[in-house]
């Protein structure tokens, strides 16, 4: 099936790891041009040299999201090279487990910089490449945003306003013909994932506990599997898909939990 990206200029940020790096990965795979931007100067040019000795085309640009300026150069230098931006892949976060107890004003502030407001910059960049090429956006988040989880009020809170801001540059975008759309995370077995795990006394019992928690298939989502998704939502194939927050979770979120018991 003809995706109809080739040669389509995506940006990817923190596009090196964990469920990026897959993005990156399954988008060279079609044709594209992943164009990853991130601060982990030795994972991107790893992942870059691998791209091209597959036979893909990648590009990259090395900047601190949490830096404006930082940001607009980026974009800046994709625009330099290639002339184009097809689509932006925001991915960049972690959760850095502010809490409401445990955090203080500067914390969750900083929080809210790491993990939300850089989507803001990095479409503000980008959007007038988008227009001109009638692009796409998707924003990863993450189930915290409708479930909690406790402790993590700055990376909660930022994938609340992923999800708000989806809605809202689905509306505000409508007239270039931008689609935006985002795919929400729950359990996926990512580098920063498996550190997170290691910090309990008993990881493997831990992990565990989780995974039959989910009811399809009682396993962690792959991040090959969110990528495809990505794609998808990138492509022409979802041409009149917009607006909308889109699971990948093997059913975590929002089935009932009785199912796994």
């Amino acid at each position: 099936m003809d995706l109809n990206l080739k040669d389509k200029v995506i940006i990817v940020t923190g596009g090196s790891k964990g469920i990026g790096l897959a993005i990156s990965q399954a988008l060279s795979n079609e044709g594209a041009i992943p164009y990853i931007i991130g601060r982990n100067k030795p994972n991107i040019i790893g992942v870059a040299k691998e791209i091209e000795k597959n036979g893909g085309q990648v590009g990259f640009a090395f900047a601190e999201l949490t830096d404006p300026e930082q940001c607009k150069k980026a974009v800046e230098q994709v625009v330099d090279r290639f002339g184009r931006i097809d689509g932006l892949v925001n991915n960049a976060g972690v959760n850095d487990g502010v809490g409401l107890e445990n955090g203080s004003y500067e914390d969750f502030i900083a929080s809210l910089h790491k993990s939300l407001v850089h989507y803001y910059l990095m479409a503000h960049y980008a959007l007038p490449e988008l227009k001109k090429s009638k692009g796409a956006i998707v924003n990863i988040g993450s189930k915290t945003s409708v479930t909690g989880q406790g402790g993590t009020s700055g990376y909660a809170a930022s994938n609340g306003g992923r999800n708000a801001l989806t809605r809202e540059w689905a509306v505000e975008l409508l007239p270039y013909d931008i689609r935006v759309n985002a795919v929400i995370v729950a359990e996926c077995y990512t580098p920063l994932y498996e550190r997170w795990i290691s910090t309990f006394p008993e990881p493997e019992k831990k992990l565990k506990s989780i995974t039959d928690k989910i009811p399809l298939g009682k396993r962690m989502t792959e991040a090959s599997e969110i990528a495809n998704t990505v794609v998808f939502l990138l492509s022409d194939l979802s041409s009149h898909t917009t607006g909308q927050l889109i699971f990948v979770d093997g059913g975590y979120t929002h089935l009932d939990r009785a199912l796994t018991t």
